[in-house]
């Protein structure tokens, strides 16, 4: 039934696929077509999915009240350099959310709380009460008490992916998405490369003979080839190679993003964002990436991919009547969760899922020191979002880092995810509101570079 549903659709696609497949311009030479690398899902069946089905409803989805408002300190000293300074471009600026403007629901300070019965007086009471009754023994030393929380801090945190903001923190602050949109703002130059060279360098997996640099914005020292360099990659065991993916798709999305939204020359001294075509091609025509800018495109959908499944791998929580996001306005919340729903129908509907299982398999004692190992570099690399010197830049860093450590979260915790019939709140596995806004604004981040990339297919053929 779903196979015949997903060939039907496809059908209908085929046409306005086989026109934007078409317009690349010779002499830009960018081919992005085909199955991608360790998986069995071609980059056709994604555009179909995504422009055609998933765009327009996540467009809608991301401008809903529950969704816009995300919380972030950026503020956060970069833990691993002395401070490079601050961005002074006034595009740099992040505007956070007056008070007044923030949703009753979701400034209410419950952060792992959904409904409106988790935030009343009665429900706060009650649990006041079992804290007082059957915590923690009183009879304990304040030290084993401290030690029951620390124990119950530290199982909980081997789920996640990313160095999380401090909620409590007088530095967070709410940021209205819509109004502080990802875009280009000048910020480049010696600080910007430090941050991708460390994330590149210092936490992709690589074997110590290749002296060729992962960070594409480095100097090409070894002297290897896009194609030798891809070599050594397809040595490594597919974790490892996952992990070179994720980073590399999320860079090209990020650059996507900068090309789409770039800033232009405007009319009466007025600013104006729109795509730049000399951006994009000086990123990824391969002509200008010595062959690799249609590999880190690729990688790009690889990490829809990776998303995707993790969406409708969790649908089944979102289910939950506990899971009502809340934010205070009744009619609203069930229009939220209602659309949320349909998408999450549309994403099982998607025949090519990436099988998480065939990851951290085979020996249980290697799997899960890799495991760890995986989920301690990418952790690390949530942490150097926080030395990035544009705070525009750093939120939407931050944002997507989460995002997809939420999808990690997600896909790799050893917590079995609550069905419909589990209403319980308070054990197992869970997510809080900042990470479901965050995996929700990530995926829209990389189903929004898809469909970008039609846009700059159709004006590279214009401008030929």
């Amino acid at each position: 039934m779903v196979k015949a549903a997903w060939e039907s659709f496809c059908k209908a696609t085929h046409i306005l696929l086989l026109l934007t497949l078409t317009l690349t311009p010779s002499g830009s030479r960018l081919q992005l077509t085909g199955v991608l690398d360790d998986c069995f899902c071609d980059v056709e069946s994604i555009d179909a999915f995504n422009n055609y089905k998933i765009f327009p409803k996540l467009q809608k989805l991301q401008a809903r009240d529950y969704f816009r408002y995300y919380m972030a300190n950026l503020k956060r000293p970069c833990p691993f350099w002395a401070d490079d300074g601050h961005c002074s471009i006034k595009d740099c600026h992040v505007e956070p959310c007056p008070e007044s403007k923030i949703p009753v629901g979701i400034k209410s300070g419950n952060y792992n709380k959904y409904s409106s019965a988790a935030n009343s007086e009665e429900h706060l009471e009650a649990c006041e009460q079992a804290n007082e009754l059957g915590a923690v023994n009183s009879t304990l030393s304040n030290q084993s008490k401290e030690a029951f929380i620390a124990w119950a801090r530290y199982d909980d945190a081997q789920d996640h992916f990313c160095e999380l903001d401090d909620e409590r923190s007088p530095d967070a602050q709410y940021v209205d998405l819509l109004l502080n949109p990802e875009r280009y703002t000048g910020y480049k130059g010696p600080s910007a490369w430090r941050v991708w060279n460390s994330i590149y360098e210092e936490n992709c997996f690589k074997p110590r003979s290749v002296y060729r640099p992962l960070n594409p914005l480095g100097p090409n020292i070894g002297g290897e080839s896009g194609e030798s360099f891809y070599e050594w990659l397809e040595g490594l065991c597919l974790e490892k190679r996952v992990f070179y993916r994720l980073i590399s798709g999320l860079h090209a999305s990020i650059n996507l993003h900068l090309s789409a939204k770039y800033l232009l020359e405007g009319t009466w001294g007025e600013p104006r964002w729109g795509p730049n075509p000399n951006e994009f091609k000086t990123r990824f025509d391969p002509a200008e990436t010595k062959g690799e800018g249609p590999r880190r495109l690729k990688n790009l959908y690889f990490l829809y991919l990776i998303e995707l499944r993790a969406l409708s791998k969790v649908s089944s929580y979102f289910e939950r009547s506990i899971v009502d996001l809340y934010t205070g306005n009744m009619k609203e919340d069930v229009e939220t969760k209602n659309l949320l729903l349909d998408i999450f129908k549309d994403m099982q509907s998607f025949p090519m899922h990436f099988d998480e299982k065939s990851m951290f398999a085979g020996n249980k004692k290697e799997a899960k020191s890799l495991k760890e190992e995986f989920r301690l570099h990418f952790k690390n690399i949530s942490r150097i979002m926080d030395c990035v010197g544009c705070d525009k830049c750093r939120l939407w860093g931050k944002l997507q880092t989460q995002g997809l450590g939420t999808a990690l979260k997600i896909l790799f915790s050893e917590k079995e995810i609550q069905s419909l019939s589990e209403n319980s709140s308070s054990k197992g596995f869970q997510l809080t509101r900042q990470e479901i806004v965050a995996l929700i604004n990530s995926f829209g981040r990389l189903s929004t570079s898809i469909k970008e990339l039609q846009t700059f297919k159709i004006l590279l053929h214009d401008n030929r």
